[in-house]
């Protein structure tokens, strides 16, 4: 029976992929910084509790794995990766990893990297595809490009077999009771409207960003380990290919909770971005994930629409909604 391991388990993204994962036939290690409770499925499930930055602890969790899944994430995110532990979590990890797994003899393991799509820098054209050149602007992003590049090299080296998925903006209710709650702007601008706080956003509204739901992006990293072998030594944009504008995302956030709360609705308002925002935030990205699509089949089932009632009515639990025909 097949082992695969997630590293970064309990997170946003890392639990709806154990989840998905769940469901199937294998043998499933999921791994944390705190323990959790996975859901249950067919797998034959063991959760460990870890500080993956001790070498040891990272030899122990990925022992035996015929795929490792790594989506770690440092404290604090991509906001505060200036920090030495945030360039330890996001690439020190991946150089253990390396050391730790590969060239063990036989087949190389499958490693599987929930890269970012922002690694690109400043998108110098609408749809990206992951043709473009990499010109990381922020230090968050040139870490997982560092990241990315390590796993690449160790594929040429035949240590690993890797593959990375470069990851769109991602939102989403959590998918484990204990796990990490989505930190991104979808759920952010829910929260703020909950508080009954204007919608505040940067320009005129019209800023577009590729919208993917959590457990479509999980649906992606599992095709990813069913049909590695085309995918391996690449990296692969994930999007839906929509590029949702802001300003309508963050009308229809305030509007799906006015129906949940029978309260009217926040307003949406424009202001001018502060003069330290960086140039990404200030363009627009949709992404063409036809490459990644073509090889696995996958595509995004779960509309904007959908997706944002679900993560509103996951903030409001004990919010009576309307009742909808």
């Amino acid at each position: 029976m097949k082992q695969i391991t997630v590293l970064g388990a309990s997170g946003f993204v890392g639990s709806a992929v154990t989840r998905a994962l769940a469901r199937q036939p294998i043998r499933l290690r999921a791994v944390a910084r705190r323990r959790f409770t996975p859901a249950p499925g067919q797998a034959e499930i063991t959760v460990a509790a870890a500080d993956l930055t001790d070498r040891a602890a990272l030899a122990d969790a990925v022992a035996g794995s015929d795929a490792v899944v790594f989506l770690l994430l440092a404290d604090g995110g991509w906001r505060a990766a200036e920090t030495e532990e945030a360039e330890r979590v996001n690439v020190g990890v991946m150089r253990d990893l390396i050391d730790v797994i590969g060239g063990t003899g036989g087949t190389p393991p499958l490693v599987v990297y929930g890269g970012a799509a922002s690694q690109v820098g400043v998108p110098p054209r609408e749809p990206i595809d992951g043709s473009e050149p990499d010109h990381p602007a922020t230090p968050y992003d040139k870490q997982k490009l560092t990241a990315e590049q390590l796993l690449k090299d160790a594929t040429t080296d035949g240590r690993v077999r890797g593959i990375s998925l470069r990851l769109p903006t991602v939102f989403g209710e959590a998918t484990a009771p204990d796990a990490n709650h989505d930190r991104g702007v979808v759920s952010a601008m829910a929260r703020r409207a909950l508080e009954g706080q204007a919608l505040t956003i940067w320009g005129d509204g019209t800023v577009r960003r590729d919208l993917v739901h959590v457990e479509d992006i999980a649906a992606a990293f599992t095709a990813a380990l069913a049909t590695p072998d085309p995918l391996v030594g690449g990296h692969w944009l994930l999007g839906a290919g929509r590029g949702d504008q802001l300003g309508e995302v963050f009308r229809l956030v305030a509007r799906e909770l006015s129906e949940r709360t029978g309260q009217d609705p926040v307003d949406v308002t424009c202001v001018e971005p502060p003069s330290h925002a960086p140039e990404t935030d200030l363009r627009s990205v949709t992404i063409d994930s036809t490459p990644f699509r073509a090889i696995t089949g996958w595509r995004p089932e779960i509309s904007l629409s959908e997706g944002v009632r679900r993560t509103v009515a996951a903030l409001t639990p004990s919010v009576q909604g309307k009742v909808r025909t």
